[in-house]
């Protein structure tokens, strides 16, 4: 999957949101729930109850972007259900997606320039 990298804000929704709801719908829910501008590039995410299927809306410049995706088997691994949003990296954003355990992704530690010997 291609994927957003570098410094793009993710925010995560915690609750668990109708899954008929279209991109308008989940625009209204980042204006209203979360008080944020979702014409702002900020990836917003959100899930379904079950926990196996997650959109994300997003502004790309020209449109609002609906993605979804719905895992065939397992579920997505989320944060505990509370009021608020949680922020992700941009790798977190993408371990997500896979399914997998984005919580053991640290961001990238700075790696000292080599010295060369004398």
């Amino acid at each position: 999957m291609i994927g957003p990298t570098g410094a793009v804000r993710v925010m995560v929704a915690t609750r668990p949101v109708d899954f008929r709801k279209g991109a308008e719908g989940l625009a209204a829910l980042v204006r209203e729930e979360m008080r944020a501008d979702p014409f702002s590039g900020t990836i917003y995410v959100f899930r379904a109850k079950r926990a196996d299927r997650v959109k994300l809306i997003f502004w790309d410049g020209t449109g609002v972007c609906l993605f979804a995706k719905r895992l065939e088997d397992g579920r997505f691994r989320w944060p505990t259900v509370q009021d608020g949003v949680v922020r992700l990296s941009a790798a977190q954003l993408s371990a997500l997606l896979e399914g997998l355990d984005w919580c053991r992704v640290h961001a990238a530690r700075e790696t000292p320039v080599p010295v060369e010997p004398s």
